[in-house]
């Protein structure tokens, strides 16, 4: 049977970031990660609540499925994360990624959501066993962005999934065989998105412990910028005598992800419980054919549908009554009448539309996001607005100099092209001071 023969865990806030928004839980057999998303310290409060959780209420029996359980919890930390957000407004729309492990007496189970991930290394190879939930990831299955150009994508830190934002997440597991020697690697993309994997099992097969192998990663991390907090997990398999008997297999034991061919990766399916069909990313904007997603610190969430115009029909008289002998031709008259109102009320409102659309306008959605809303920046009575979300960036309000809010939120009308390009260079560092 499998044991946990040496391990190493360690967060660092990086070079660029002023708190920590990654938690963990190293407790053999099992390990998690959680790196949140969300302002006012909401990322901490998520990703702490899902770590809490694993660590109070995962048990796992020998003759249970170690990656239903895993999968559960998560669905589990899913709801409390987003029934807190629910109830706290300055906790709205928090979310946190979630990469598990647990170690069974022959198997090693993983339940991911997010772009946190996990690596085995066998035999000196490094095979990913997770997929990001990213807006670039998903151009790259789509065929849209190679895996070098995603590397340098403004958008690269954008997440399409985490626990928190909506009532119900999907969770995706795989369970490998244990092998005596392999290594697990849990790190949160602070690691990934300034190390490229290519050097993640050389750093490891450089050094003679996981400690140093761990503290040697996240030294790397901040060498190449640092832009996030790092978070490292590494545990090392041992084979040992005793224990219970290996089960009997129902069916091939999953594959790692790097070793499957490219073709056969499907995208992840999108939570059941979003019913609303979100628009679609113009062609014109970053990731175009994606459905996009509110951002929060990364993570996008449906933005809402576009209202339908809807029609009421008047209230028809009824023609087979002549109170007091009116003629019946009264009736049609005001009918001609209503129907010619109505005609100038849809043709006024149909260039009020067709105006709308061709207008934008910058400011920061209710979670301090910087984001592009296309329409007018009015609000009717009974909160009627003559706008509409288009697209949430990954900057936030509170790192803005005075002199570049000043510039986005003045709620000048531009175009489509002219708010896109202003936003795009604002995720890129390039708007200049005064």
């Amino acid at each position: 049977m499998l044991r946990v023969a040496e391990k190493f865990s360690h967060s660092d806030t990086g070079r660029q970031r002023r708190a920590n928004e990654d938690s963990f839980l190293e407790r053999a057999p099992l390990f998690v990660i959680a790196d949140g998303m969300g302002g006012a310290q909401a990322g901490e409060v998520a990703s702490r609540i899902a770590v809490e959780l694993f660590a109070a209420k995962l048990s796992i029996d020998p003759d249970q499925d170690a990656a239903a359980r895993l999968a559960e919890r998560a669905e589990q930390a899913n709801a409390e994360i987003y029934a807190r957000a629910q109830e706290d407004a300055k906790h709205a729309g928090m979310g946190t990624t979630l990469t598990a492990a647990y170690v069974g007496p022959y198997e090693v189970s993983v339940a991911h959501v997010g772009d946190s991930r996990a690596y085995r290394i066998h035999d000196g190879k490094l095979d990913r066993l997770t997929h990001d939930h990213s807006l670039v990831a998903e151009l790259i299955r789509q065929g849209q962005l190679t895996a070098e150009e995603a590397e340098e994508h403004p958008q690269r830190s954008i997440i399409t999934r985490a626990l928190g934002p909506e009532p119900e997440v999907d969770v995706d597991t795989v369970t490998l065989d244990g092998v005596d020697g392999d290594i697990y690697l849990l790190c949160s993309d602070g690691l990934t998105s300034m190390v490229p994997e290519a050097r993640l099992a050389e750093i490891i097969g450089e050094n003679s412990t996981l400690a140093r192998a761990g503290r040697a990663l996240i030294a790397e991390a901040n060498a190449a910028g640092g832009r996030d907090n790092i978070t490292v997990i590494l545990f090392r398999l041992e084979e040992v005598a005793g224990g219970p008997p290996r089960p009997a297999k129902s069916a091939e034991p999953a594959e790692p992800l790097s070793s499957r061919a490219a073709a056969d990766v499907e995208a992840p399916t999108r939570p059941e419980t979003a019913q609303v069909p979100a628009q679609t990313v113009p062609d014109t904007m970053p990731g175009a054919g994606i459905a996009p997603e509110t951002l929060r610190d990364g993570y996008y969430t449906r933005p809402p549908r576009t209202p339908r115009s809807r029609r009421i029909a008047p209230r028809m008289p009824v023609v087979g009554s002549t109170r007091a002998g009116r003629p019946r031709r009264r009736y049609a008259r005001r009918l001609r009448v209503t129907a010619v109102l109505l005609g100038v009320v849809a043709i006024i409102a149909t260039g009020l539309v067709l105006a709308a659309q061709a207008v934008y306008f910058v400011s920061t959605d209710n979670t301090g996001q910087v984001t592009i809303y296309n329409g007018f920046p009015y609000t009717l009575p009974d909160g009627i607005h003559l706008y509409t979300e288009y697209f949430v960036s990954g900057v936030t309000e509170a790192e803005l100099s005075s002199f570049e809010r000043g510039r986005l939120f003045n709620n000048e009308l531009r175009s489509q092209d002219g708010a896109t390009n202003l936003v795009r260079q604002l995720e890129l560092d390039e708007i200049q001071g005064q």
